[in-house]
């Protein structure tokens, strides 16, 4: 009862002086809604990230040529070729690799329908697809048949549809590459751009074998996709690679590089944390900020109140009741702006979100730990002033004006 009795006096001594109590809640209330908001857009572009790098394919390791040492030169990714069709054959017979593609990449200014479009034509194998989490939309991919007998057929992404063919289905109708004709056999589904600003849409895709016969006339191939079982056996499979170039190429440092999808997700998300928590460690300095003001204005309150405290304490209240009452009068003003400040932080993300057509993600977690921790912010900075409160002289209180 006492505990319900308290928290009545706190309720009428915050009503009346609304104005005061609202100005003491609002560096709590910036404080969370700061950490709020901070998280949420910082989680929401993680999770856009991570959806990209999912977009690439998950398992996936890209084995690229280059990474080499002539004399006193050294090149990076593409500098030289050294990567072979012969190469990625081996590479499909290794433990847990599940499906591979030799990828030669090119631009070319391709021809339809009356129209001209200057876009990246890349060789792949049919399992392009699979290794790229990538579904075709209408249509079909080609098949291991036509890679063998050097087909020319194509598959074209949604931006060289929307430029060649608008308003038209492709699929059946042919495509000029460097004069040659290629016949349409599917569309591949929008995915917009990736992480590094490129259109993923804006592609052609065709069979390695007829891109390194017939676009062009060359022995190597560009890279390597290969998608391993699962993202545990990730690292297994990429050492595996590395040693079986190694040996196919005879050389003791390494003329080519591996990576995989896993280190760029890694290192995305290591980045994301690291940001979410310097924002959380700016916006924790309002808390801090508010738990003083709260602090000074209970400071005041006792001040004010010592003759209510007086009398109190000369009716029967003990100097526990003092201070419950005095706790509670801060811990109301922190967990009510704490309140505030969630709701107003996750607003404020949505809006921005709206506002820039980027996605936002309020961890359950964090809303958790900023309620808490405005609660604790004011047990912390009432305490004082409820102690001091609680260790006032009725006689001397009563006697105060």
């Amino acid at each position: 009862m006492r505990i319900f009795a308290s928290l009545r006096i706190a309720g009428r001594a915050l009503r009346r002086n609304k104005m005061r109590s609202l100005l003491t809640m609002l560096g709590i209330i910036i404080g969370v809604g700061s950490v709020i908001a901070a998280v949420s857009l910082t989680s929401g572009a993680t999770k856009q990230v991570e959806d990209q790098v999912s977009s690439l394919g998950e398992s996936v390791i890209t084995v690229f040529s280059g990474n080499f040492t002539s004399g006193a030169m050294r090149g990076g990714w593409g500098s030289a070729p050294t990567l072979t069709v012969a190469d990625t054959l081996a590479i499909a017979g290794i433990a847990d690799v599940v499906a591979v593609s030799p990828e030669v990449r090119d631009r070319a200014q391709v021809l339809a329908n009356g129209l001209n479009w200057n876009t990246q034509v890349i060789g792949e194998s049919p399992d392009y697809p699979q290794i790229r989490n990538w579904n075709i939309a209408s249509g079909a991919m080609f098949s291991d048949q036509d890679v063998r007998s050097l087909a020319k057929s194509a598959v074209i992404g949604k931006t060289v549809v929307d430029q060649l063919f608008p308003n038209e289905n492709p699929v059946g109708q042919t495509i000029r590459i460097r004069n040659l004709p290629f016949l349409i056999i599917g569309v591949l589904a929008p995915k917009g751009f990736n992480l590094f600003g490129q259109d993923q849409d804006d592609v052609v895709i065709v069979p390695y074998s007829s891109h390194m016969h017939r676009i062009t006339t060359r022995t190597f191939v560009n890279s390597i996709l290969v998608e391993a079982a699962n993202d545990k056996v990730i690292d297994k499979v990429q050492s595996d690679i590395t040693d079986l170039l190694l040996a196919r190429h005879r050389s003791k440092e390494q003329d080519f590089t591996v990576r995989n999808q896993l280190e760029l997700m890694q290192a995305v998300t290591a980045t994301s944390r690291a940001m979410s928590f310097l924002l959380a460690g700016v916006a924790a300095v309002s808390l801090v900020v508010g738990g003083i003001g709260i602090m000074n204005i209970m400071l005041v309150s006792v001040t004010e109140r010592t003759r209510e405290i007086g009398i109190r304490m000369a009716v029967g209240a003990r100097a526990a009741d003092i201070l419950v009452q005095f706790l509670i009068e801060a811990v109301t003003l922190s967990a009510i702006g704490g309140s505030i400040g969630i709701a107003g932080g996750m607003a404020f993300s949505w809006l921005v979100a709206y506002l820039k057509n980027i996605p936002t993600v309020t961890p359950v977690g964090w809303i958790a730990i900023a309620f808490i921790s405005s609660a604790i912010i004011g047990v912390i900075s009432g305490f004082y002033p409820a102690w001091k409160a609680s260790k006032l002289d009725p006689i001397d209180a009563l006697r105060y004006e």
